[in-house]
């Protein structure tokens, strides 16, 4: 057992899938030009969620780019980005709840159009990326926190479409809040799933080693 698991991870750069590094590749680009345009669009309509969403979609590039340098490596370096990706999620997800509980004492209302429109676009090009990812969910750490990312990604950007419909419609800051504090939460539930698995990537490459 522990000869053949040593086996497949010294030959793991023969086993990268050429489809999921394109992936890869196409999912960072997406994710870095959605980053641009809905930070943007955070800071003009004042949206707590699409900030949020804007700071996701950051991070995801980061560990596009992470998955890709590791991507080729054996499985103890995979799982180790994989665990720093996973702790990344967490971190995020506490920092928007905090934002969101911050954000309670100002009082200020998000303009719920902008929130809409640009929801809508990023949640055309998150279920796009997902679609590309689907099929290698079921891979090692670094591949599953991938397809949690991208997962993640495409239900915040329904979540802001729909707290755009719910700021229109109460003309309160509620929906906006309610809806980042759900995103962090998801983050917080991914990333320690991530974590978990990393976790176990990492003992059985070092279970390989010894």
């Amino acid at each position: 057992m522990a000869g053949h698991c040593c086996s497949s991870d010294t030959h793991a750069s023969q086993a990268v899938d050429p489809r999921f590094r394109r992936a890869l590749w196409i999912a960072l680009w997406v994710n870095l030009g959605m980053f641009l345009l809905e930070f943007a669009a955070s800071l003009t309509s004042g949206s707590v969620a699409l900030l949020a969403d804007a700071v996701d979609f950051f991070a995801d590039s980061a560990n596009y780019m992470l998955s890709l340098y590791v991507l080729s490596m054996g499985l103890l370096w995979r799982g180790r980005a994989a665990l720093v990706k996973g702790v990344t999620m967490v971190v995020f997800g506490v920092a928007v709840l905090g934002k969101a509980f911050w954000n309670l004492s100002s009082g200020a209302t998000p303009e719920a159009m902008t929130m809409g429109m640009v929801g809508a676009l990023a949640m055309v090009a998150n279920i796009a990326v997902a679609l590309l990812l689907y099929a290698h969910r079921t891979g090692d750490a670094n591949m599953r926190s991938v397809w949690l990312c991208s997962r993640n990604d495409a239900l915040g950007n329904l979540a802001v479409m729909l707290a755009a419909v719910g700021v229109f419609g109460t003309g309160t800051a509620w929906p906006d809040l309610i809806v980042a504090a759900i995103m962090g939460g998801l983050a917080i539930h991914s990333g320690l799933a991530v974590v978990g698995h990393a976790r176990s990537d990492i003992a059985e490459a070092k279970a390989c080693t010894s």
